[in-house]
């Protein structure tokens, strides 16, 4: 029987790699829910345990149950109504149906409202094992980022009224941000909302491109004060599905069939303030986006790996020229890179999610916790760094996986050759439903310009700096590590060059700034596996010794210090093309 965690030696191995214990531990409070809450562990093992068990039932559904439908969705996608609802797909609500039977609809909200109060960590790892059996189907079960918002945001009444119905399943939600004319640049929301002579709330306006749409439980970015033109003027409001919004549009995608993208039409629509007015976007819709940043790195992950698998079988059985064809050095070459790739992005994702939870239950427990004076100070002294270092993974995560995905899912249909274009294989459909994933939740030259901050201003070297004090009894081991010490030096030097010019040559620099760091810090992360396994000493090795020449040029080209992109624009980009 199929089960896509069970199978997956990489996710077993950093299951067993990470100290769970130290996540349980804050995580679960100390243990303090024994015996409050049925499902709440004992101890350290305990939790483990059931974190192993939890992830077990998901890779058993998206292998046995999932998986087989995902192409017969992707064909068939989901219906719009005459009266402006939805019906989905009926096999995407029966995965949906099956997830909720397992109780895997509430992953990481508290016991008091029927969630499993997991860690993101693991939240992480199922989003993956969901991807890969429909990609498209993660966009339903991984916008329970919304619940997390309403949890840390609302108020008790919307706690106590919405969360029980997402844990149940009951319920799905939707990120209501983008309009016509603010896609990226949410600050340019129009959507108006506005109260009554009582106080109550209602929205009047259009948005597009919204996920799920279709959900009962809205999030919605709207502008409370009209008369504030940019971010400052936008609350976060939520609204249920009901006769006063309606869905004008579903769009017709390239990919993620099963999921449906919605134009919505709010016409006085009855809603509830979450939180206080005008921190909309400032505070909550930004956190909700670095939530979902993780989320579709782990869906990156997830299409990648399915891709990656695909064209492994796909070359050991092909046979051409005397022989399987992954004989063949530049297939090898190939496939060995998409595994490489593949695991090297869900170091770094598996990474930002552990220091995602540190994050959040530090906040946590400072807001909630009985604390003496010197543990709250010392708590408070490990919030700022921890954000920091948070704001810079999270865009670093979301780009690399989403740009690996596409790599991996064209190689997919390369190694496939002719196969591969058709849609006799999925190595096509990978290929659809990863190209969105560079372009939704902020393009990769967003996430491109919010982590360059963080590798300019320090928080790079900081995290570097203790993976450089780590000793491997391997001789081996360490001299790769001397050789990332030394290209960590090589990008410490450009990074000075690159603040002496300015902001814009910053920007302009990000995409191999960030490209540079990253080999540097994922070339640590995969060390520091491969001290406790042997065939991760070999994938260090390999990926370390083809990322650093691409460092090098790299930091070469930012050297140069050539602007003309900018400075030459019209020239090198040509004339405006006449309209047809």
């Amino acid at each position: 029987m199929a089960n896509f965690f069970l199978d997956n030696e990489d996710i077993q191995f950093l299951f067993g790699h990470f100290d769970l214990a130290e996540l349980a531990r804050i995580q679960e409070d100390g243990f303090a829910h024994v015996g409050v809450y049925d499902c709440a562990p004992e101890d350290e093992a305990d939790a483990a345990d059931n974190y192993h068990r939890i992830l077990d039932i998901v890779g058993q559904v998206a292998g046995e149950m999932i998986a087989p439908s995902a192409e017969q969705i992707d064909r068939e996608g989901n219906t719009l109504n005459d009266d402006g609802t939805v019906t989905l797909h009926p096999l995407v609500q029966q995965n949906l149906d099956r997830l909720s039977q397992a109780d895997m609809m509430g992953f990481i909200l508290p016991y008091k409202y029927g969630g499993l109060n997991c860690p993101n960590l693991i939240y992480t790892m199922a989003t993956e094992i969901i991807s890969r059996a429909d990609c498209s189907l993660m966009n339903l079960f991984g916008l329970q980022g919304i619940a997390e918002t309403i949890y840390a945001f609302a108020s008790d009444e919307i706690k106590d009224e919405t969360l029980p119905r997402f844990a149940r399943g009951e319920v799905t939600g939707a990120m209501v941000l983008t309009e016509p004319d603010a896609g990226s640049d949410l600050q340019a929301v129009r959507l108006r909302a506005y109260q009554d002579e009582q106080g109550n709330w209602f929205l009047n306006g259009v948005k597009r491109f919204i996920t799920n749409g279709c959900g009962e439980i809205l999030l919605v970015l709207a502008r409370t004060e009209p008369e504030i033109a940019d971010g400052r003027g936008l609350s976060l409001l939520i609204a249920e599905r009901s006769e006063k919004v309606k869905v004008r549009h579903l769009e017709e995608k390239l990919g993620i069939h099963g999921s449906p993208t919605c134009e919505l039409v709010f016409n006085d629509t009855p809603a509830r303030l979450i939180g206080e007015r005008q921190r909309g976007l400032i505070t909550y819709v930004l956190a909700l986006m670095n939530g979902a940043r993780v989320g579709i790195a782990a869906q990156s992950l997830g299409v990648a790996e399915a891709a990656c698998r695909l064209a492994r079988t796909y070359a050991h059985t092909r046979e051409q020229f005397g022989g399987p064809i992954e004989r063949l050095p530049a297939v090898a070459e190939m496939v060995t890179d998409m595994r490489i790739d593949v695991e090297a992005a869900r170091a770094l994702t598996y990474e930002t999610s552990r220091v995602c939870d540190h994050e959040q239950n530090n906040l946590r427990v400072i807001e909630f916790g009985e604390l003496d004076k010197d543990e709250m100070k010392r708590r408070k002294k490990n919030a700022r760094p921890l954000k920091r270092l948070n704001a810079m993974l999270t865009p670093m995560s979301k780009y690399y996986c989403s740009e690996m995905a596409i790599r991996v899912t064209n190689q997919a249909i390369q190694v496939l050759g002719g196969s591969g274009y058709m849609k006799d294989y999925p190595a096509e459909r990978y290929m659809r439903d990863a190209r969105i994933t560079t372009i939704y939740e902020g393009t990769s030259q967003l996430q491109l310009v919010a982590a360059v901050r963080g590798v300019s201003s320090g928080t790079f070297a900081t995290l570097v700096a203790k993976y450089e004090e780590k000793s491997y009894d391997d001789p081996a081991l360490d001299q790769l590590k001397q050789t990332l010490i030394e290209a960590r030096q090589r990008v410490t030097e450009t990074i000075a060059m690159v603040k002496e010019q300015g902001t814009t040559y910053l920007d302009l620099s990000g995409g191999r700034l960030v490209d540079s760091a990253l080999a540097v810090l994922i070339g640590h992360l995969l060390l520091d596996q491969a001290a406790n396994n042997e065939r991760k000493r070999h994938v260090a090795g390999r990926f370390i010794r083809r990322e650093l020449p691409k460092l090098r040029m790299n930091c070469e080209r930012i050297l140069s210090g050539d602007t003309s992109p900018l400075e030459e624009y019209e020239l090198l980009a040509g004339p405006i093309p006449a309209a047809d």
